[in-house]
């Protein structure tokens, strides 16, 4: 039997034009155009994964084979850091289903502390690490499409069917787009990251029995990993339950060409879902792989994490 490539990017067999990333194991969802000519590269031949997300106005890289199988579990993203709310509303979860091999969508490895629980957890694609605040934990294995961290607790979703999840914080690269403004980038997100939390998920069941309104509760710069970045706010009612929060942030990666990282954020917005200090805990706690304060002793601190940068 044959051992499996090594992690990298190869030439992806479901569109020869593009390359994907292999993690070891098996094929993420992240993919990118070739830097530039050359022979072909060898392909790893395990099944493609298929995550369940919307279609991006960003154009996010998230174009995976179209296969719907086994049970679904739904997730709900926020960012937020203002206490007042409209309506108690709760969040939707977004949706993702299993791999053809019936294993669950990839996500990024948590660094583990020495009583054995995560610290912290690793985007290796956009050279980022992310804290994991109490009653959180990494994504991998959670179902949830590019999380790199859920809440630990799921309850039946309030509308619709469907299990939710009362947190998820996805990251992504943004590609397939000539726009590299933050700004733009996460305006142009935002009412995207609510429809995938709230309203109707792949199976076009509405768990939170849709959208019934929204309200900007806030937005403007902010520097992430010490780069400048920008954040977008929403408060979002739905149809049934408390509703929630999201959030679309937007910063340029510390790593390679520097593109676009998309983080989108969700909080259930009910008295059980996790306080809104966590969105803040997360976002100023965001840094550079290898720097000092994520436990890797191999780089130094970048310092201004997460601080403001004079919010609009």
């Amino acid at each position: 039997m044959s051992s499996s490539p090594p992690p990298g990017w190869y030439r992806d067999p479901s569109y020869p034009l593009t390359e994907r990333w292999w993690d070891g194991t098996a094929w993420t969802d992240h993919r990118r155009q070739p830097e530039q000519p050359g022979p072909p590269v060898p392909q790893p031949q395990p099944s493609t994964r298929r995550g369940l997300g919307r279609t991006q106005v960003v154009a996010l890289a998230t174009v995976g084979a179209v296969l719907v199988a086994g049970a679904v579990t739904g997730g709900v993203l926020l960012l937020g850091g203002d206490g007042d709310g409209d309506d108690g509303q709760e969040t939707r979860t977004t949706t993702s289903s299993p791999t053809s091999d019936g294993s669950p969508s990839p996500t990024k490895p948590a660094t583990a502390s020495p009583t054995g629980d995560p610290t912290t957890v690793a985007d290796d694609l956009n050279g980022i690490t992310f804290p994991v605040p109490d009653g959180w934990e990494s994504g991998d294995g959670s179902g949830e499409e590019d999380a790199v961290l859920v809440t630990d607790d799921t309850f039946d979703c309030p509308g619709d069917g469907g299990v939710c999840r009362s947190g998820v914080v996805v990251s992504r690269t943004v590609t397939g787009s000539d726009e590299t403004s933050p700004k733009t980038l996460a305006e142009n997100d935002i009412e995207d990251a609510a429809n995938d939390a709230f309203d109707r998920d792949v199976l076009d069941r509405q768990p939170y029995d849709g959208i019934t309104g929204h309200e900007v509760v806030g937005s403007g710069s902010v520097a992430v990993a010490g780069r400048a970045g920008y954040y977008v706010r929403w408060r979002v009612t739905t149809g049934a339950g408390s509703g929630g929060w999201v959030q679309s942030l937007v910063f340029p990666s510390t790593i390679g060409s520097e593109a676009p990282v998309l983080v989108r954020f969700a909080l259930d917005a009910g008295d059980e879902g996790p306080p809104l200090d966590d969105i803040d805990e997360i976002v100023e706690g965001i840094r550079p792989a290898g720097d000092a304060d994520t436990g890797d002793d191999t780089g130094g601190s970048t310092g201004g994490v997460g601080s403001s940068l004079g919010p609009s």
